[in-house]
């Protein structure tokens, strides 16, 4: 097996670890939830049902990184993750928004909560999130999907924090709104996860250039290639979450147009050293050597062999 195959292996067990535990405190806390009338622990459970669904969809993406292209799908499967993410971003927006109502109808009229009961069910939850993020941070460094995915565990222990101090706040003080008013602050925490989801899910399906790259930038450095005379036609797009294309026109100088070929390669390795792009298309043409002295001055030869050519057939006759 090679290094590549056993670092993908050991990202996928983390992300299946991750699953399952933050499944589980997806569970205590919904059921917790219910069972104590805590609002906060229901509002942690969406927070950890959106992170559950982040890290469902990045180990999707690594299993379908392995499905191959087909004649009517030459991208494979990967937009499918796209649509997914836009799906999810569309519901958690709708909770938030429940959840925000039934916050202020407790803000106003105060409901008892068992503080205890829901104290040790966030701090199980807060355990669960712990493990779940010491999995994923071994690998946190290396790869971009699993930093996100890290990031949002890490989010769900943060709020799990919350919830607990609420919890100790309402044993001591019996002071229920707290209750209400830390599901308000989880729910912006959802709310802005859900409406960055949408915008980036849309950005994509808009074929955008992605966030990451300054596709201005990225045109100077394409510029400074030795042999490049300028870059036009220029698209940058991304497929999926992970994967960035770009298509462009790359004009080379006229001197250099034997070397096409090792000009573009240098291209592809910059782009793929410096900013992940990996699909690319990059077309070689060279439009000063229609107009330049070499071409102008083969031109002007010929003309001349085809003139003297026909001066000498013409005195033979």
């Amino acid at each position: 097996m090679s290094d590549g195959e056993h670092i993908d292996k050991s990202i996928s067990r983390g992300f299946g670890v991750a699953i399952a535990l933050t499944a589980v405190t997806l569970v205590a806390e919904a059921f917790g939830g219910w069972w104590t009338n805590s609002l906060a622990l229901l509002s942690d459970a969406a927070h950890v049902f959106m992170d559950l669904f982040a890290l469902v969809l990045s180990l999707a993406a690594i299993k379908l990184a392995n499905f191959p292209a087909t004649d009517r799908r030459t991208y494979g499967w990967h937009r499918a993750e796209i649509f997914a993410s836009l799906i999810n971003g569309v519901t958690l927006l709708l909770i938030a928004f429940g959840i925000l109502n039934e916050a202020w109808d407790r803000m106003l009229h105060p409901e008892a909560v068992k503080s205890k009961e829901m104290f040790i069910i966030a701090t199980i939850g807060l355990v669960m999130n712990l493990i779940a993020a010491g999995r994923l941070h071994q690998h946190s460094h290396d790869d971009l999907n699993v930093r996100s995915a890290f990031l949002h565990v890490l989010g769900d222990a943060i709020a799990s924090v919350g919830v607990i101090i609420g919890g100790v706040i309402m044993l001591f003080t019996g002071w229920y709104v707290v209750d209400a008013l830390i599901s308000m602050a989880i729910v912006l925490i959802i709310g802005w996860g859900a409406v960055r989801i949408i915008r980036e899910a849309a950005h994509i399906l808009l074929e955008g250039v992605p966030a990451h790259i300054d596709i201005n930038e990225v045109v100077d450095k394409m510029r400074a290639v030795d042999g490049v005379n300028d870059v036009h036609h220029l698209h940058c797009w991304s497929i999926c979450s992970h994967i960035t294309s770009l298509s462009a026109h790359v004009d080379i100088e006229p001197e250099y147009r034997l070397r096409q070929g090792e000009i573009i390669g240098q291209i592809e390795e910059m782009l793929d050293h410096d900013y992940h792009i990996t699909h690319t298309t990059l077309q070689g043409e060279c439009s000063r050597c229609v107009t330049g002295p070499v071409v102008q001055q083969l031109k002007h030869r010929k003309r001349r062999s085809s003139l003297c050519s026909h001066g000498h057939g013409h005195h033979h006759h």
